[in-house]
């Protein structure tokens, strides 16, 4: 799906990559030097889930994110 929207819709996926980079790098710094491995990022309106360094979703407003155990 993401390459279609990008080769057919013409969405800029390395620019959204960057955008959502900018957004999430200061809280994810933050978190990792307390030595988070995991972790959600409010940001935005939304929750981001961080698992090593990547996002592996994005909850919307109305979803809720379950509390993560510490992971070190």
């Amino acid at each position: 799906m993401l390459r279609f929207l990008e080769r057919v819709g013409g969405l800029d996926v390395e620019d959204m990559r960057r955008r959502l980079a900018e957004s999430l790098d200061r809280a994810a710094g933050a978190a990792e030097q307390l030595g988070a491995r995991e972790m959600t990022i409010a940001a935005d309106g939304f929750h981001y889930v961080v698992v090593k360094g990547t996002v592996v979703t994005v909850l919307s407003p109305t979803m809720r994110p379950k509390r993560m155990k510490v992971r070190r």
